[in-house]
């Protein structure tokens, strides 16, 4: 398929669609055409709960699945509830897909995460690598949970001819991320710190770990469009990444977004906070060769629009506004 219009004759539900990468998602399946799109709510349908599944998909049969929903946070989320993220995680996307097959759902798009990669892969990060050892500690738990769904992808290919694809995103950022701090993913962290500090004329902000850690960084709005485009045009259970082949340190990233955001004071590295998985890079040609995806955000453009988004954002904590 490859043919926007075709969109317009198919029922579409994003699970996590209300979130933050999900809502992206949505809108991109919107700029394509599509019409019929259900977003479900936790509080209308647990997906954790098999009954949550089976009623979503008798309440509203679909065509194509994607399954964006996840129980997620930084690494201090990670290490404060690693069973939580485990479990809930491996139950949304096993019923999801196995209801999805009972109910003669066309294809299912399970959005996976750049944490199922063994903690010293060979940069950059090559699909082939994702089982020649164990993710790194702080967030394995949930990097394997959403792991297994490669494995069930390809098993229920091979004995059922059902159509499902795995896709493996790096670190995502952009307007409407989560910034609280006790749950936040790195950059939307350092972004209110910064702000924060600035605010209230501090001197210094502290970040976890030595700096020297290195991330890619994908612009939400980007990959929704590779998504999208791999339910078009990618029918395959063989993993792909969806990056940018650009790789940043923390301790650059930190000092970037103060740079950004005016916060003139010191940088203080908390030795004793772990630094998380070495480096983490990607090989995104797979994701070009096979569907057409390309990244067209610069990281400095896609982190300036985040970072006004968040400064003129109702979500700011009202303390630190003007």
């Amino acid at each position: 398929m490859d043919n926007t219009e075709s969109f317009k004759k198919k029922k579409i539900i994003v699970t996590g669609g209300a979130g933050f990468f999900g809502s992206y998602i949505v809108a991109e399946l919107f700029k394509k055409s599509a019409i019929d799109v259900f977003v479900p709510r936790r509080s209308q349908y647990n997906l954790v709960e098999k009954e949550g599944v089976v009623r979503l998909l008798k309440d509203h049969p679909a065509d194509y699945l994607i399954h964006a929903a996840g129980t997620v946070g930084g690494i201090g989320a990670n290490r404060a509830n690693p069973g939580l993220f485990f479990y809930e995680n491996l139950m949304m996307g096993v019923q999801l897909m196995e209801e999805a097959r009972l109910r003669g759902v066309q294809k299912v798009v399970n959005i996976g995460t750049i944490c199922s990669y063994p903690k010293n892969t060979e940069v950059p990060f090559r699909e082939e690598s994702l089982w020649c050892g164990y993710p790194e500690e702080t967030n394995a738990p949930y990097g394997l949970a959403k792991k297994m769904l490669l494995v069930q992808s390809k098993a229920y290919r091979e004995q059922y001819g059902f159509n499902s694809i795995c896709l493996l995103p790096v670190n995502l950022y952009g307007p409407r991320d989560n910034f609280a701090l006790d749950s936040s993913h790195v950059i939307p962290a350092i972004i209110r710190k910064c702000d924060e500090a600035k605010e209230k004329n501090e001197r210094e902000i502290v970040c976890w770990g030595d700096g020297s850690p290195t991330r890619e960084f994908l612009y939400a709005e980007d990959a929704a469009e590779g998504v999208v485009l791999a339910l078009q045009r990618y029918n395959s259970s063989d993993p792909v990444n969806l990056g940018t082949c650009r790789e940043i340190s923390i301790r650059d990233l930190v000092r970037l977004i103060a740079d950004f955001v005016g916060f003139n004071g010191k940088i203080v590295w908390d030795q004793s906070k772990p630094n998380g998985q070495p480096r983490r890079c990607l090989d995104a040609s797979r994701a070009e060769a096979l569907f057409g995806f390309k990244a067209l955000t610069s990281f400095e453009q896609g982190l300036k629009r985040t970072i006004d988004w968040y400064l003129h954002s109702s979500r700011r904590p009202e303390q630190v506004v003007k």
